[in-house]
């Protein structure tokens, strides 16, 4: 049977790529990490370190099994947390993730709420963009993540994590006030645009709603910062279609809602579906209570 204690070691030297640095970290000597790879090797018949000249590298078996093992170590972590909470009394650890627009308009009055709550509860919040979130979530890393998919570029979150939505916001249109724009995209087919990375679902999203349009976006500048994109947009230097979100009421910009059905994003929660952290459905909860009552455009969406 796979020893746990391997496992964890096994992800060490990956991450690290040395065993001494791996030592150093899980506080072994490199020759206590070298017996447990050599045991675990035996153990499974699999060959997951090649020795170099100068170094290691590991296996496509190694990352295989380090995945694999992922899941076990999480689900042993929620154990040994759950256990510290029986015995300790203590209100446990969560987790969380979030992308920055959410954690700007929504994190902070969920934590609030949730700290009121559980005032011994340890939070720890990691941000980035849904698909850097996706891999700790899976790993055990995150407890929850908060990530979202437009209307017209839907997602399937990957196996084993369970969706609950929290909100549902319109996609704006924002000219510069003075530009003398319409608001029919139609219109806009000779106007140079603002939007975020290439490949990413808001310019996925923005290159539909065009080509229902009947054109293709020029381009002119990249952003995935929200306040970037609004200052560009108030300084002349071309239209965008953001999230509500990621909007705020500026008077040297006009927005308006897009009419069309497909023209929205919806945030949701994800966990796995084996995450016995009891902390799960409180946080839950105050994610959905924490949508803006008073943003416009933002509508709270139950589970």
């Amino acid at each position: 049977m796979l020893k746990p204690v391997h496992l964890l070691t096994l992800r060490a030297v990956c991450r690290s790529g040395s065993f001494a640095v791996a030592a150093r970290d899980l506080g072994y000597t490199s020759s206590a990490i070298s017996q447990q790879i050599a045991g675990l090797e035996k153990d499974t018949g699999l060959v997951l370190f090649e020795r170099e000249a100068h170094g290691i590298r590991a296996t496509a078996a190694a990352h295989r099994l380090v995945e694999a093992g992922g899941r076990v170590l999480a689900a042993l972590d929620d154990l040994d947390h759950h256990v510290q909470e029986l015995a300790t009394g203590t209100a446990g650890r969560l987790r969380l993730g979030s992308f920055p627009t959410a954690s700007v308009r929504l994190v902070p009055a969920a934590l609030t709420a949730f700290a009121a709550s559980h005032p011994r509860a340890e939070i720890r919040l990691e941000e980035g963009e849904p698909d850097e979130l996706l891999g700790p979530l899976a790993g055990g890393d995150l407890d929850v993540a908060l990530a979202y998919e437009y209307g017209l570029s839907p997602r399937r979150w990957p196996d084993g994590l369970a969706a609950h939505p929290v909100l549902r916001e319109d996609l704006l249109l924002l000219r510069p006030r003075e530009s003398g724009l319409g608001t029919e995209l139609p219109s806009l087919a000779g106007a140079r645009w603002v939007t975020s990375r290439e490949g990413t679902a808001g310019a996925l999203s923005l290159n539909r709603l065009c080509a229902a349009a009947g054109f293709t976006p020029a381009v002119g500048f990249r952003s995935n910062n929200y306040d970037v994109v609004r200052e560009l947009v108030s300084a002349g230097f071309g239209v965008a279609v953001v999230p509500a979100l990621g909007h705020v009421d500026d008077d040297r910009i006009l927005a308006t809602r897009l009419t069309r059905r497909s023209a929205y994003r919806r945030v949701v929660a994800l966990h796995r579906e084996a995450n016995s952290n009891p902390l799960l459905p409180a946080v839950l909860a105050a994610l959905r209570r924490a949508v803006p009552g008073d943003a416009a455009h933002v509508r709270p969406v139950g589970s």
